[in-house]
């Protein structure tokens, strides 16, 4: 089944479904094409299409990647800059170049040994009705189209209507804004379709008799009833789940992979999917089929808690490699200065303990505000869906609704990952504990009424049925979850837990950013045995902050009373000059972002900076904007970082810039090197400074000319080009000896030994590649220096392989010797 406006051939790709057959997933690499040895990660937008990547080509293939990442490739919404709002799944995106720019890309690549990935969303899809034919066919038609069985929407809970919360006042007042034109609905640049009979009828009765209801857009909070992203109404949830969708939805991806046209998928949020497991497998054997039993690179974004594991039994390659981020990130971190910065935050700041003090009580506070407004009416759907199993026989009755909603809520916010997986057989019972239910039950008065605790948990985990109900009930709770994680932890806690802005990133920990190496070793030996082939990132496009911008920041965990003063002097300056600060919790943020920054580019840092309090929503939101709040903010940010205090950042970043460039070029090379395919995020094989989205979506600069320099023997110049050269190096490494890296390959720890033992941090790949960097290199040179410490390389004759590093060791390779040139070294053996 495809949408309406594409029932024709247009696309240049099969647009009906692939013939299916039953049988298991393919085994990864059975038909011989190689997985990738590393991945190259493009924004694609209008104004970067496929013929501007296909420009690049060249280049990226003389850096040194095996395979381009594209950002989803299917028609969006026209002019998007992201791809995620896909309206038709059986298109090639016309404004990226569409079928014809596409295959001349792949056609390209392969003709310079690379292959294409391509990101795909099988989560949602844009509602927007002028663009999705599918969705304008449900709206036309109701529940009796052949659509309907697409989306997520609940009737019965609308009256037999949808809710589309797209006006921007009360129906009332926004009546007068209302038309008809052309046999269509229009309010504003919106256009809906009209149900059959109704076109004649005076405006407020067309209105009333159409099979969606036209709202003010802050009814989506509690009265929306379709499945969405998070708390996107503009996204509505796909059904993937059901077969008939699966195919309709993938079948442009599997005659791509089919074709060789593409060799690779990123599997984008399968956590918003009722049965993530079961997609997976789907893929997986649907993939199998159409290319002849070969199974193609598979990795998902998913986000995984400390110390949480990959569900064993999909049939990937592994995540996209935010938890590897959040290790890497960890060893340039000073524990004992990460602790001191706390205390400085809190008594610069002076946070309420739930409102940025401490960090379990700053996300279960937020984790409260989402789950009672953004995603009330998520929970809603789930008590009316425990309502039908309660109703279904005499055992259950007589649980109140306000109970049930109450017990969701309390069971929800203490949910500690991003989902449970009932339906994978995995242990939710860890999840969704004995001692949560406890807690929560603490939330009534009356024992009896805390039953329906021990109800909601039940049903979460599956125990009392696998009915229709029983199953949509566990399928939702954990879709709710997995938002309620998100906007509660990554949008809002991390803004309002500030201590260090680079442990707020996507899959970290800000309640324990440093990692011991031990832990890191511990990590990546676990990596190298259970998911050799995983993803592994350190900046993406929904990074919060860039890996340089994080590498400059956790600088200040080494030097926590240079910052406290550099902090005091600008804060002084600052208010010297006549202009207050909003509050001293976004004054501390402010200046660490600025700090890692380090660009005096004032409007790129204060539009990052307002987002940063909306997004805290402490006292601005993006739905509840405080005029006079925001005015401060602004005044602040020009007259502060952006004004003639800013310049003291610049002298921070040129004092700490020793210690900055040993956490770039460290962080680097762990990641090129580890066990993983390293995914390189465009324009970051050269020193980037970006913030928050849409910051860091921005086109990716031109280094072909500097890689050519590089290649023709100059030295690299400044850290940007160093980073370049270090970059290449791996990995072209990886590419021309992949048995090092790969699934056959091993991992072994190299511990130094001497007095600055801990400050280095190295491993051996395969016994053919070393790996060594610098780690708390403030603290390295406070302590006197590496003071004879040496590292025991294996048994060879070990060459540096990065520019000036024409050397050689053997045996015990004294530190200050290996990193007089470069703060991290990468060493091949001599045949």
């Amino acid at each position: 089944m495809t949408p309406d406006s594409v029932a024709d051939s247009s696309s240049g790709f099969p647009s009906g479904p692939v013939p299916a057959t039953e049988g298991a997933g393919p085994v990864l690499g059975g038909d011989g094409l190689a997985p990738p040895t590393a991945t190259y990660r493009l924004q694609l937008t209008p104004d970067f299409p496929f013929a501007a990547a296909e420009a690049a080509v060249p280049y990226l293939a003389s850096l040194g990647v095996s395979h381009l990442h594209l950002s989803p490739v299917l028609d969006a919404v026209p002019g998007s800059a992201h791809g995620y709002d896909v309206v038709d799944h059986t298109r090639i995106r016309g404004e990226l170049g569409g079928p014809a720019g596409l295959r001349a890309l792949s056609r390209t690549a392969r003709a310079h040994g690379l292959g294409l990935v391509v990101d795909i969303v099988p989560n949602h899809m844009a509602a927007a009705p002028r663009f999705n034919r599918a969705l304008w066919n449900v709206l036309r038609e109701g529940p009796k189209s052949p659509y309907a069985r697409w989306f997520d929407i609940d009737w019965e809970a609308g009256g037999g209507r949808v809710l589309l919360p797209v006006l921007g006042g009360r129906l009332g007042d926004e009546g007068e804004n209302l038309r008809v034109e052309d046999g269509e609905l229009r309010y504003y640049e919106h256009a809906f379709p009209l149900r059959e009979g109704t076109q004649g009828l005076p405006l407020p009765r067309l209105v009333d008799a159409q099979w969606y209801r036209l709202g003010w857009w802050r009814l989506a909070r509690t009265e929306l009833n379709y499945r969405r992203f998070f708390t996107i109404s503009e996204l509505i949830g796909l059904r993937v789940e059901d077969p008939e969708v699966f195919e309709a939805t993938h079948a442009v991806l599997l005659g791509l992979l089919a074709e060789g046209v593409v060799e690779g998928v990123r599997v984008d949020h399968p956590d918003g999917l009722a049965d993530p497991g079961g997609y997976l497998r789907r893929l997986a054997r649907r993939v199998g089929e159409v290319t002849g039993g070969g199974a193609r690179w598979t990795v998902v974004e998913k986000i995984l808690a400390d110390g949480e594991r990959l569900p064993a039994g999909w049939p990937v390659a592994g995540t996209t490699g935010y938890d590897a981020l959040r290790h890497i990130d960890g060893v340039f971190i000073d524990p004992a200065g990460a602790g001191e910065l706390i205390g400085q935050y809190r008594r610069f700041a002076a946070p309420a303990h739930d409102r940025g003090g401490e960090w379990e009580a700053t996300v279960r506070r937020a984790a409260y505000r989402v789950v009672t407004h953004e995603l009330a009416a998520e929970v809603e759907t789930l008590v009316r869906i425990a309502g039908r199993v309660c109703a279904d026989g005499t055992a259950r009755r007589d649980h109140a609704p306000w109970a049930v909603r109450t017990a969701l809520r309390e069971l929800l916010v203490r949910v500690p990952v991003y989902r449970p997986y009932a339906s994978e057989g995995e242990p939710d019972a860890e999840v969704l504990t004995a001692e949560a239910a406890r807690q929560a039950a603490m939330a009534f008065t009356v024992p009896q009424e805390a039953d329906a605790v021990t109800l909601v948990r039940e049903l979460a985990l599956g125990l009392l049925g696998d009915g229709p109900d029983h199953r949509a009930f566990r399928d939702r709770f954990a879709q709710t979850a997995s938002a309620l994680r998100a906007k509660s932890v990554e949008d809002t806690a991390f803004y309002r837990y500030t201590p260090l802005l680079s442990a707020s990133e996507v899959g970290g920990d800000p309640s324990g950013p440093a990692v011991r190496p031990a832990t890191f070793h511990a990590y990546c030996a676990r990596l190298q045995q259970d998911w050799p082939l995983t993803g592994t990132v350190l900046s993406t496009h929904d990074t919060k902050r860039s890996a340089d911008v994080r590498a400059a920041t956790a600088v200040i965990t080494e030097r926590p009373q240079y910052w406290a003063d550099f902090l005091s002097d600008v804060t002084k300056a600052t208010a010297s000059g006549g202009t207050g600060s909003p509050d001293p919790q976004f004054v501390w943020a402010a200046w660490q972002a600025a700090v890692g920054f380090g660009l005096p580019d004032a409007e790129r840092l204060g539009d990052a900076l307002l987002k940063h309090a909306r997004e805290a929503g402490l006292h601005t939101s993006w739905t509840e904007q405080d005029a006079v709040y925001e005015k401060a903010v602004k005044d602040f940010m020009a007259a502060g970082p952006g004004g003639r205090p800013g310049s003291e950042v610049a002298v921070f970043n040129r004092e700490m810039g020793p210690y900055i460039r040993a956490n770039v070029l460290g962080a680097a090379l762990l990641h090129l090197t580890m066990p993983g395919v390293p995914d390189v995020y465009q324009g970051t094989e050269s020193e980037v400074r970006t913030l928050v989205d849409p910051d860091n979506r921005r086109t990716p600069p031109d280094l072909r000319a500097t890689l050519s320099s590089l290649d023709g023997g100059a030295a690299p110049t400044g850290l940007g080009e160093e980073k370049t050269a270090l970059t290449a190096a791996a990995l072209r490494l990886r590419r021309a000896r992949p048995g090092l890296f790969g699934p056959g390959a091993s991992y072994d720890p190299l511990p130094a030994s001497g007095r600055a033992a801990p400050h280095c941090l190295a491993f051996s790949r395969s016994g053919g590649a070393v790996t060594a960097v610098t780690r708390l290199s403030a603290r390295l040179a406070d302590s006197g220096g590496w003071q004879g410490t040496t590292l025991p390389l294996p048994e060879g004759r070990w060459r540096t392989v990065l520019p000036g590093e024409e050397r050689e060791f053997t045996g015990r390779a004294s530190l200050e010797e290996l990193f007089t040139v470069w703060p991290a070294v990468l060493l091949v053996r001599e045949e």
